[in-house]
């Protein structure tokens, strides 16, 4: 009897979490849309959206047009349901990005804010985070969370920030960073981070791999709505794969990794450290450019097909260099195809959707997901 009395609210409360998520992706929908699409009794997703109401997560919203009869009422998330806050930390940045329950981003914000190992950097940052909250004219009670994107080894087990080279940390208790915010703490890797953010968008594929191309290397693999995060939380951690052995020295101390030969630096530098300035003197044919940018693609594909061949699944190009990229992703596929074994065309290759903000926006999303399990 017990039994069955569990798998009841069991079966209750994902009926009730898959209305909201629904709710929450569409906008403004009927209890007749929710019945049709998600194949429940008319009855049993009245009740849902009326306990929804409730507890103040959706809101009636005027009536929807007829289609022939009575008018349904239109039902959304209530706007005082939350947001959730994006926090991406990097070397010599971080950004910020506010978003509803739907994952619409309400407003992002990238600062210069050079990381530094004390107090005081995080002071700064909670500080700027209130200011950037405040700016907007948002409600602190409405904050559900933060998510924070690090880059580098995330230990979901241990709760730490397990060695993150670039910012020259390791073994940091999430409970040190935790403790500078009003507001509870969710952590993940900038890679997984941006992974999230492109798998939460409508027209993803179910599968691929995230290469994060920025001034570190990452990726992530995304599978059917979850990160695989393998063993030792290291999935993905393609940046320090070995494609030139005994080749150029890597900020990890090893040489020859993928993160020396692809970081976005290496292209910012011949550009006074702007990759946006880069790419315009590479459509104008700037012979350096044009050099630099076909060693930089011959690297890229050899590490692109190796990841293809390992996991036969698309590859998407994010990070900074996937951001600014557009058409010249034709030359990175153009390498690939003359690598590839199978003689496949290249279109697998594609460019990320969510560009600069992508970590922030996966760190948020984290949180909205968090919050999703438990209504």
């Amino acid at each position: 009897m017990d039994k069955k009395k569990i798998t009841n609210m069991e079966v209750k409360r994902k009926n009730r979490n898959d209305v909201f998520r629904y709710i929450c992706r569409q906008g403004t929908v009927s209890n007749p849309d929710i019945s049709y699409a998600l194949k429940l009794s008319l009855p049993t997703a009245t009740q849902i959206t009326k306990e929804l109401i409730e507890k103040g997560l959706v809101e009636e919203k005027g009536e929807l047009q007829s289609t022939g009869g009575r008018r349904a009422k239109a039902l959304a998330v209530s706007d005082s349901a939350g947001q959730a806050v994006g926090l991406d930390i990097t070397k010599n940045h971080i950004s910020l990005v506010l978003t509803d329950l739907g994952g619409s981003i309400l407003k992002y914000k990238r600062i210069y804010h050079p990381f530094a190992v004390e107090d005081n950097y995080y002071v700064e940052v909670n500080r700027k985070l209130e200011h950037f909250l405040e700016e907007g004219g948002f409600k602190r009670e409405n904050i559900l969370g933060i998510g924070v994107s690090f880059p580098g080894i995330i230990d979901l087990k241990e709760k730490m920030i397990a060695d993150s080279h670039i910012l020259g940390v390791k073994s940091l208790p999430f409970a040190y960073v935790s403790r500078f915010f009003s507001y509870p703490c969710h952590f993940l890797n900038d890679a997984n981070a941006g992974a999230y953010a492109e798998g939460r968008r409508p027209e993803s594929p179910e599968r691929f791999f995230y290469l994060s191309l920025s001034n570190t290397v990452g990726g992530a693999f995304y599978r059917n709505g979850e990160l695989e995060q393998g063993k030792n939380f290291r999935c993905g951690e393609v940046g320090h794969m070995t494609i030139v052995p005994d080749g150029e020295k890597c900020y990890c101390g090893k040489r020859g990794c993928l993160d020396a030969y692809c970081c976005a630096k290496r292209l910012a530098d011949a550009a006074d450290g702007k990759l946006e300035s880069f790419f315009k003197k590479l459509e104008q044919w700037e012979k350096e450019a044009v050099n630099i940018w076909d060693s930089y693609t011959s690297c890229l594909a050899t590490a692109v097909n190796n990841i293809h061949m390992v996991l036969d699944c698309d590859i998407v190009l994010g990070g900074y260099v996937g951001s600014c990229m557009g058409e010249r992703i034709r030359d990175v596929r153009d390498k690939v195809s003359e690598r590839n074994t199978f003689g496949e065309e290249s279109a697998f290759i594609k460019l990320c959707g969510h560009k600069t903000e992508a970590a922030a926006l996966g760190a948020s999303l984290k949180v909205i997901e968090t919050f999703m399990e438990q209504v």
